[in-house]
């Protein structure tokens, strides 16, 4: 590192946490952002993210104050055209006085523009990672020894990385806070299109941000149909632009599918995702909020970001190939521990499911209006 261990970070600073990516990104920094609650109890947290994760910042109990802005260095769909809105936000980073700032990122991100942007908000203490030196726009440099390819879970980074200060926390699940109301909101949706909370029951979401992380719709149909012909029923989940698409898969499902996508604002649908037995999924954003609320989750995990499996939470991943066309450009990126296996096969997710549901489903007939509380597993490996 580029400072000295004499200069230690003190308790009631004003702290910048930049994680300007996704809603999973940010959800599985928050037991960084609980240590450096544990070791900096009087510490104030802003978090600079994205539109997306903007969404949930809200419901993480650890942080105090939000800004958000969409960076031309983060894959959005809000990115600013305009050059001018950087030097707006560096105005307002200023404004903020912040003493310290945390830079959080994958593997795969280059941190220094982010590094950049606190120099010249003069944020004097600026921790993260970095292959190269940074010299003065880290000043508490960790180099970054995942090279190649991710070789921790994304948690497990952003823990080690705040643990080079000194924060750190006994308790590394992931954070979500579900406002009261919620869970009636997300039951009265069951109610309305019909879905029986006293017999077997998951949710499918088949959406995803990314088209090579999309397992086909035709298979997560024929996985519902498998699952329905067991008298499960399937509650299709996703946002208001995945109404068509899901949709699709009940009609392709047939009885026993419902289409719930679009319906529920995301409070109410971290309730709904809590609420149900399992989650069946894309490896996307929905799996993570599965892990915050204690929901078994079966993932069709597409062969890229191997660091994103579900955190401290019964599961079960299945691997799917990424379509050479939709790869990407960064050959690095193409890199996957081998053999990732099970495949993620119709009848084998169907599988999975039913592993979970069994016993779980059993324990939470009797108790219809419980809402999932995180369990204590050790997290997935890769």
């Amino acid at each position: 590192m580029n400072e000295a261990p004499h200069h230690p970070w003190v308790n009631g600073w004003r702290i910048l946490c930049a994680r300007p990516d996704n809603l999973g990104d940010v959800l599985m920094t928050t037991p960084a952002f609980r240590a450096l609650k544990t070791s900096f109890p009087d510490c104030h947290l802003t978090l600079l993210t994205s539109s997306a994760g903007r969404a949930v910042a809200g419901l993480i109990p650890d942080i105090d104050e939000v800004i958000t802005f969409d960076l031309p260095w983060v894959k959005t769909d809000q990115t600013p055209t305009d050059p001018q809105a950087l030097f707006e936000i560096v105005h307002t980073l200023r404004a903020g006085r912040f003493d310290a700032a945390v830079v959080f990122t994958v593997q795969s991100q280059n941190p220094l523009p982010m590094a950049m942007l606190c120099y010249m908000a003069q944020i004097r203490r600026v921790l993260g990672y970095c292959r190269e030196n940074p010299y003065h726009l880290l000043t508490n440099w960790v180099p970054d020894p995942e090279v190649l390819v991710a070789t921790r879970h994304e948690v497990t980074r952003q823990l080690d990385l705040v643990g080079a200060i000194g924060a750190t926390t006994a308790n590394e699940r992931l954070s979500l806070r579900i406002p009261p109301e919620a869970p009636a909101q997300a039951r009265q949706l069951l109610h309305k299109v019909g879905l029986d909370r006293t017999r077997p029951w998951i949710l499918l979401h088949a959406g995803v941000s990314e088209e090579k992380r999309r397992y086909p719709a035709g298979q997560f149909a024929e996985v519902g149909r498998q699952l329905t012909a067991q008298g499960i029923q399937v509650g299709l989940t996703g946002s208001p632009d995945e109404q068509p698409y899901a949709q699709l898969i009940r009609e392709q499902i047939g009885s026993g599918a419902f289409n719930l996508a679009g319906t529920l604002p995301l409070p109410a649908f971290c309730a709904l995702v809590a609420d149900a037995p399992v989650l069946l999924s894309n490896n996307t954003g929905p799996v993570h909020i599965a892990a915050a609320v204690g929901t078994p989750v079966v993932v069709a995990y597409a062969k890229t970001n191997p660091q994103h499996t579900p955190w401290m939470v019964p599961n079960r991943v299945l691997y799917m190939d990424v379509p050479p066309f939709l790869r990407s450009r960064n050959v690095l990126l193409q890199q996957f521990p081998e053999p990732a296996l099970p495949k993620a096969t119709p009848a084998g997710l169907a599988n999975a499911v039913c592993e979970l549901i069994g016993d779980r489903w059993s324990a939470l007939a009797l108790n219809t209006n419980r809402i999932a509380q995180p369990i204590d597993l050790q997290p997935t490996t890769f």
